[in-house]
């Protein structure tokens, strides 16, 4: 909003030149999302506690601990970082830019989605939402039409292709199959952070970590000079995907500083959901889907844990892991929350720096 009102005065005040450059809107959208979650955090998580009463419902098949430690802490926090994060980017983002919409789209739906499940967890005081059938479906049906729009937005000689890291020229083409591929990418992220998001601070800081590499990809592919002296596939508009990532990690940040051991309150569905969408929903946009299968790796290897331990039960009636995810199988090897939070941070920036270097070993 602000480069469609202000650029257009800078013929008559020259420093609103600034507001044309990618690099000074990111930062201002970064800071503005934060600012916005440390004034309507604390309002939030009073309304959020009084209203939700004795917080989020503690599954009890998971660690023994939780139902003691967790007890009574709100959910929904989610919120907190969708509203600064949307507001931000409202404000800093060249909205003709359609990437942004398409983005935007993928993250209140996904948000609205998670919003009805806690909703109905914390009203019927009960671990279980939305039915897992009905939440697949409508996460399905708000990807393939996210993919068919970044589809409609490509060049046709870039238009349902994948791009294969490390290989400079390599394009897979799937024609139509992009759709489902694309939507496997949304739907895939957005279920493996939720399923990451089970302790204090363990899911927000990846999500940083990879909305800090990908706002890093998307203004270089969408800088015309820098992804041809880096080999990448040019893809105009794309940039702009940079502020709407600075946003997200601005409000993740707001959102840390009241998420940070000892709890204040859960993203819950509402967060987890919507952010996973918003990081395939740019990885799709930015055609580095497969990149983000690294940088996110954490997040995929959290999914990949209850896979096998899903299919090793049912085929052979025993478990790879004590718990799964696979947090909760440290947590039960006797690991401390807060070692486990931390090395799990400690991998998700050293899979970012890999994922990162193959923007430049191609």
């Amino acid at each position: 909003m602000l480069p469609l009102l202000l650029v257009r005065f800078s013929d008559h005040l020259g420093v609103l030149n600034v507001f044309r450059y990618i690099t000074f809107r990111t930062g201002g959208a970064l800071m503005t999302a934060l600012f916005i979650a440390f004034v309507i955090g604390p309002a939030m998580i009073r309304r959020l506690r009084v209203s939700q009463g004795s917080g989020q419902p503690i599954r009890t098949d998971g660690p023994a601990r939780h139902i003691i430690e967790k007890q009574g802490t709100p959910t929904m926090g989610g919120l907190l970082i969708l509203i600064s994060s949307i507001a931000a980017t409202l404000l800093w983002a060249d909205l003709t830019q359609a990437y942004v919409w398409v983005v935007l789209f993928v993250t209140i739906s996904f948000g609205l989605l998670g919003f009805v499940d806690d909703y109905l967890k914390v009203t019927k005081r009960s671990p279980e939402g939305v039915s897992a059938n009905t939440k697949l479906l409508i996460q399905v049906a708000v990807a393939v039409l996210a993919s068919f729009a970044a589809m409609s937005l490509e060049e046709p000689s870039l238009a349902g292709t994948v791009a294969i890291p490390f290989l400079k020229t390599v394009l897979l083409h799937l024609g139509w199959g992009f759709l489902a591929f694309g939507a496997l990418v949304i739907v895939g992220a957005s279920n493996a952070v939720n399923l990451t998001d089970g302790l204090d601070g363990l899911a927000i800081v990846p999500v940083i970590i990879a909305a800090l590499a990908f706002a890093l990809i998307a203004y270089l592919v969408g800088n015309v000079k820098f992804a041809d002296y880096l080999q990448l596939h040019y893809i105009a508009g794309t940039g702009e995907l940079a502020v709407f990532l600075a946003a997200l990690v601005g409000g993740g940040l707001g959102f840390l500083w009241y998420n940070a051991p000892p709890a204040m309150v859960f993203m819950g569905d509402t967060g987890s959901l919507s952010l996973g969408g918003a990081l395939g929903g740019v990885a799709v946009a930015t055609k580095h889907e497969i990149v983000l299968a690294i940088i996110g790796g954490l997040f995929v290897i959290e999914a990949v844990s209850v896979i096998v331990q899903v299919a090793s039960f049912k085929l052979t009636g025993k478990r790879i892991f004590r718990m799964a995810p696979i947090h909760h199988h440290f947590e039960q090897l006797g690991w401390q929350e807060s070692t486990i939070v931390i090395r799990f941070w400690i991998v998700s920036v050293v899979l970012a720096l890999i994922g990162l270097s193959t923007l430049k070993l191609r």
